[in-house]
């Protein structure tokens, strides 16, 4: 073990004695794959590579400590505006990802269902295939819940939203008095039946929630961390320090722990 390790597991331990109310649903915004991999003088592909492995660890610490539901922000609908080499490196290490599910033991032996949070209409063709047979492969699953954000904005959430409930109005299905939050919930939920998000991590030293599950987060005031580590470099000791955050909250304010909604 490294010496620069010890310190980092004593604190670590620290942490996890402080720590008595674990956030049912966590919601991270993977930020800083791409200046990661700047600053290393390495190209984009290789900061997305290693924020991929991150991302493995990340689950396996969230199963470890109680954390049922994880939701990743991986790709926002903003992000098609970037070059098409790194579209296609982003879109090559997706599909090497969902094609993977299927056979992947981790998401049996630990009864893990993947979920797509996003315009899917906005997703190539063969990467949805993929996807829906990733979802198909773990449909059953309900031991953790694992959501990826993929074409995916917030007013685009709720516009889409909007335009369902329009058409039921038109459609005769509800009236115009019938319209409450609860109903606009059930349409941004409709996929995938989100639980509202105790906690946001955002990584990379960027301090907002760049229009990620505005209703779901922002709606039901949930904890917020921000932190300086690039996602690729994001540790144990991090996200244990953002869950810190939300028990503190908890703490002080004597709020309810909030029911999963599976």
């Amino acid at each position: 073990m490294k010496i620069r390790a010890v310190p980092e597991k004593i604190y670590e331990w620290h942490l996890k004695k402080t720590i008595r109310h674990v956030p049912g649903h966590i919601a991270i915004i993977m930020d800083g794959n791409r200046r990661y991999a700047s600053s290393l003088g390495k190209k984009t592909a290789f900061g997305h590579s290693m924020g991929a492995r991150t991302t493995e660890d990340v689950l396996e610490w969230a199963r470890e400590l109680g954390v049922r539901t994880i939701t990743l922000y991986t790709f926002s609908t903003e992000n098609f505006n970037r070059s098409a080499d790194e579209l296609e490196e982003l879109f090559s290490l997706f599909m090497r990802k969902f094609s993977s599910v299927p056979s992947d033991d981790r998401f049996h032996r630990n009864r893990i269902c993947l979920r797509i949070v996003g315009d899917r209409s906005q997703i190539p063709d063969r990467l949805l295939e993929a996807i829906e047979d990733a979802e198909d492969a773990t449909r059953d699953y309900d031991r953790f819940y694992l959501n990826i954000a993929l074409a995916y904005g917030g007013r685009n959430e709720i516009i889409r939203s909007a335009k369902a409930i329009l058409e039921d109005e038109r459609e005769g299905r509800i009236r115009a008095d019938e319209i409450t939050a609860r109903l606009v919930e059930e349409k941004i939920c409709a996929d995938t039946n989100l639980a509202p998000v105790d906690l946001i991590i955002r990584t990379g030293n960027e301090k907002r929630t760049s229009n990620f599950l505005p209703w779901l987060a922002n709606g039901y005031e949930s904890a917020v961390f921000f932190c300086a580590p690039y996602w690729p470099v994001f540790r144990k000791i991090d996200l244990l320090r953002g869950i810190r955050i939300y028990n503190d909250r908890v703490r002080h304010h004597h709020l309810p722990k909030r029911r999963a909604r599976i």
